[in-house]
């Protein structure tokens, strides 16, 4: 469900855009303009809520992590948004012998998504033509990531399932992407053993997310402060 770009920079590169930096969650809230990543972070995960919800109702597959999570309502009581609640939460737990640090971004990210998406599944069908559909699915994977560059580029935290990849890489030297991609196969063949749904969106998703997102990114990343570093002695 969510997506990380990788390295970051410290704040004011050479091409005068903002970077992502690595901060603790105590750092993060401090690092300023609260008020507009709160903002961002929030208007991100209601629409990555929203974009699930259109991908559902375009029928013609759902992101990796959401294959699983459907596969999942099919054997426990739990409306769609409420599973991917549920699943972010077991995720987070995953990170406690990773040694991740969750933010307030992370927090909101495992309740805010799932609950948007229950809340506005309601408000769309299933088209009839396969031409709407197809228009719906593309709109679901660009609203997903205009939502990921948001709530990323709001420095708040990285989302539960952005943890695990990057906990993962960095315990077992591999690459992001190898590690990204061992997981999403992972979770989409689980999720069609519990009956998930897959289709060519999931393909597309797949595919088109990270450049979509990498590409939205650098216009909606907050600059911060950098974080002061102590003097040391003799240093003026």
């Amino acid at each position: 469900m969510e997506h990380d770009d990788g390295e970051a920079c410290p704040a004011g590169s050479p091409a005068g855009r903002a970077s992502l930096v690595d901060l603790g969650p105590v750092e993060q809230l401090r690092a300023g303009r609260l008020g507009a990543r709160l903002l961002r972070l929030y208007a991100g995960l209601a629409v990555y809520g929203a974009s699930l919800t259109v991908m559902v109702r375009a029928d013609l597959g759902l992101a990796p992590w959401d294959v699983l999570q459907s596969g999942i309502t099919r054997y426990v009581p739990l409306t769609l948004g409420q599973a991917v609640v549920a699943v972010s939460f077991v995720v987070l737990l995953l990170w406690v012998p990773l040694r991740e640090k969750p933010g307030l971004g992370t927090l909101s990210n495992a309740v805010v998504v799932g609950v948007v998406c229950d809340l506005t599944m309601p408000l769309l069908d299933r088209p009839d033509h396969l031409a709407a559909r197809l228009l719906m699915m593309l709109l679901g994977v660009a609203m997903c990531g205009l939502a990921t560059a948001l709530y990323i580029g709001a420095q708040l935290g990285r989302g539960p399932r952005d943890g695990l990849m990057t906990g993962l890489a960095r315990r077992t030297g591999l690459s992001l992407r190898l590690v990204r991609t061992g997981l999403e196969v992972a979770v989409v063949a689980v999720g069609l053993l519990l009956g998930g749904v897959i289709g060519p969106g999931t393909v597309v998703f797949a595919v088109t997310i990270g450049p979509v997102t990498q590409a939205l990114l650098p216009r909606f990343t907050v600059s911060l402060r950098a974080p002061q570093r102590p003097r040391r002695t003799g240093e003026r």
